[in-house]
């Protein structure tokens, strides 16, 4: 199982809204198949590894397959894997973590189980849930997971009083960010961020099928017509104002505008979250500036930081988050630590934010 985990963290390309499964299929102790899920309408885990066997000239009767999710029961864009399994004589399959999907939650288990076939469950469960946290919390939550990137010095600066802010982390840090980029299905950002800085928030330097959809969160509609982020389409600014004339300004420029406020006349950024889920968005990278970070944190729409340090020290200048002030430690927002990685000359702080008490 730990080998077929593997596959998946070694896998670039982007399956959304489909899990990211991996599966090796092994017959007399030796491994005659894998493979990992292709893009959607593409061929699942299973059907990679077993065509990888057959191409081989293996037999697969009698073998045994490691899949990193349970198989499929459902016709989607694909037949179910469920039923390919069975239909290849497989003895015995070896799943990491069940798939709470509500089309298939047991079902692929139940459906190899009935045709005689061995199945055990549960085999480093945490590790093939880690594997697939998007899909996982999209279907648990409705909701994708939520990764928030921002690069700052040593003494937790993101940019000096100016704006200047590039650049902070060296070269490695930043074609490290764009592979974090290029892993999601959105980048969100918001208007602070457009009009101080203008940015493309694109996928560079890795290559893409499709570039991830481009969020802006914009209260009042100030974007302009021709800001970058806008360019070539895949842009959905969300707005708290019904400025029917703006909006359809942007729509005729083939750009989409939803609207949802919150009660403060802010965009309901909750809403947001479960909007994104709606759309099989699996994992959301925000790049935002202090104030919508804080904004983010506060409602509890945050799972994980990713957090470039630099090596500097940048003294009195712009902050990571804008947060309310405290007049307690009891008031802290507490994370715990995940993974921190020298990256070239920077750290790279992997940070997951604990549940609400």
């Amino acid at each position: 199982m730990s080998k077929t985990l593997d596959l998946v963290k070694n896998t670039t390309h982007r399956v959304a809204p489909n899990p990211k499964v991996g599966c090796l299929i092994l017959k007399n102790e030796k491994i005659i198949g894998s493979g990992v899920t292709q893009p959607p309408g593409g061929n699942h885990a299973e059907i990679e590894a077993m065509n990888d066997a057959l191409s081989h000239g293996h037999d697969l009767t009698g073998s045994t397959a490691f899949v990193t999710l349970e198989p499929c029961s459902h016709f989607g864009r694909t037949p179910p894997c469920s039923d390919a399994l069975i239909k290849a004589g497989i003895k015995t399959v070896v799943v990491g973590c069940l798939d709470p999907n509500p089309l298939v939650q047991g079902q692929g288990i139940a459906k190899l189980k009935a045709a005689g076939i061995e199945v055990i469950t549960g085999v480093l469960e945490q590790e093939a849930r880690e594997s697939n946290l998007g899909f996982l919390t999209r279907m648990e939550k409705g909701r994708p997971w939520t990764r928030m990137k921002t690069a700052a010095s040593l003494d937790g600066k993101t940019a000096l009083h100016n704006g200047k802010s590039q650049w902070i982390t060296g070269a490695a840090a930043r074609h490290d960010g764009h592979l974090w980029r290029a892993r999601a299905g959105a980048i969100l950002t918001g208007i602070g961020t457009v009009l101080d800085d203008d940015p493309q928030l694109n996928v560079r330097g890795v290559e893409v099928a499709t570039q991830p959809l481009r969020v802006i969160v914009d209260s009042k509609l100030q974007i302009s017509l021709h800001a970058k982020i806008l360019a070539g389409g895949g842009s959905l600014v969300v707005c708290a104002v019904e400025d029917s004339l703006k909006i359809q300004a942007l729509r005729q420029a083939g750009t989409e505008v939803i609207c949802l406020p919150n009660a403060k006349g802010k965009v309901d950024l909750p809403a947001l979250m479960q909007e994104l889920g709606r759309r099989q968005i699996n994992e959301l990278h925000i790049e935002a500036g202090s104030k919508l970070n804080g904004s983010l944190i506060r409602e509890h729409c945050v799972d994980e930081l990713l957090l470039y340090v630099a090596p500097k020290l940048l003294g009195d200048a712009r902050g990571l988050f804008d947060l309310d002030i405290l007049e307690s430690l009891d008031g802290a927002t507490n994370l715990s630590f995940h993974e921190v990685t020298q990256i070239g000359e920077d750290l790279r702080i992997l940070a997951r934010f604990n549940p609400p008490q």
